[in-house]
């Protein structure tokens, strides 16, 4: 057998691409989880994660170290490499392009490829990524001690990222689009309750603003009156989404209009030995814990895909 041919190839190593990897090497299936950098996905970018049955309160970097060990235990071998692209072969099999080294091969593809961070796009805000402009609290944090911090968004990510901000803050303003958050109850209670974080509701951003050197505050309009005001903060956190990588087949998938996929009940595309889990897929949340259930289901649903393609093989000698 070639030795760069799999049976499954994960693109991937968050928690829905561990999941992956780990129920198809459980069936006995060549299974490859091609990773760029090391696994974990969001996992590594979040403090606490308090959602997940079964821990009460976990590190992010710890589950993410659980996770990438219970993953490889039953054979998955781990790729370290960035995927380009995957594309659909004449003979029903898919290439795996990677940035360095010879392609390899497979079956079934499960991409699980997460995305990334989704910015305001307002002027300011590239030139001053990096001094100023963060997209990762717990990364970026420690660098802001005793400043004034802004975070921007309204769901889940956001309050929780201002809270951890607080232990380095002097004081963080939550600013949001409208005037309910998208959040958990629980996390807009908590963030709430507490005295370092206030909100300004109902404005958007219009620019970041610096002296040259770093992040001196913002621009605001209010969406109602369209009136401006400015907020004097050291540093800005953006958490408004995530732009999914759905660009890595190299054939048309079908997509809602934020560019997920849009997978069956099985989790495949409208490529056929093509599945999504995770991020990358059109859904209602986006949770470790549904990232997880919908790998378990596109693990088994690409194990039996392989079968199905591997028998005529066989057969034909």
């Amino acid at each position: 057998m070639d030795e760069r041919h799999y049976d499954v190839a994960v693109i991937g190593a968050g928690p829905a691409g561990m999941t992956a990897a780990m129920y198809a090497a459980r069936a006995l299936k060549r299974t490859a989880l091609f990773e760029a950098k090391v696994p974990g996905g969001e996992l590594l970018n979040t403090e606490l994660i308090e959602d997940y049955p079964g821990f009460e309160s976990i590190k992010g970097v710890e589950l993410a170290q659980r996770m990438a060990d219970h993953s490889l235990r039953f054979g998955a071998e781990l790729v370290q490499a960035r995927v380009t692209q995957v594309v659909p072969l004449p003979d029903g099999r898919h290439r795996i392009e990677v940035e360095e080294g010879p392609p390899a091969t497979a079956d079934a593809v499960i991409i699980t490829a997460g995305g990334v961070p989704r910015k305001l796009e307002v002027p300011g805000e590239q030139p001053y990524a990096g001094r100023g402009v963060s997209y990762c609290a717990i990364c970026d944090g420690a660098f802001f001690r005793g400043e004034h911090l802004a975070v921007v968004g309204g769901g889940d990510a956001a309050l929780e990222e201002a809270g951890f901000l607080t232990r380095y803050a002097s004081r963080v303003t939550v600013i949001h689009r409208r005037d309910q958050f998208r959040a958990q109850p629980l996390l807009v209670a908590r963030a709430r309750a507490n005295e370092k974080i206030d909100f300004v509701l109902d404005h958007v951003v219009e620019a970041v603003l610096g002296d040259g050197q770093r992040v001196t505050g913002l621009r605001l309009r209010d969406v109602h009156s369209q009136a401006p005001r400015e907020l004097a903060v050291g540093g800005v956190f953006v958490f408004v989404g995530f732009l999914p990588n759905t660009g890595l087949v190299a054939a048309h998938v079908d997509h809602d209009g934020q560019g997920y996929y849009r997978t069956d009940d099985v989790m495949q595309t409208s490529v056929a030995g093509i599945f999504a889990a995770g991020d990358v897929r059109a859904q209602l949340t986006r949770q470790i814990t549904t990232a997880v259930g919908d790998a378990t289901t596109a693990a088994v649903a690409a194990t039996k895909y392989v079968e199905e393609e591997q028998a005529p093989r066989a057969a034909a000698g």
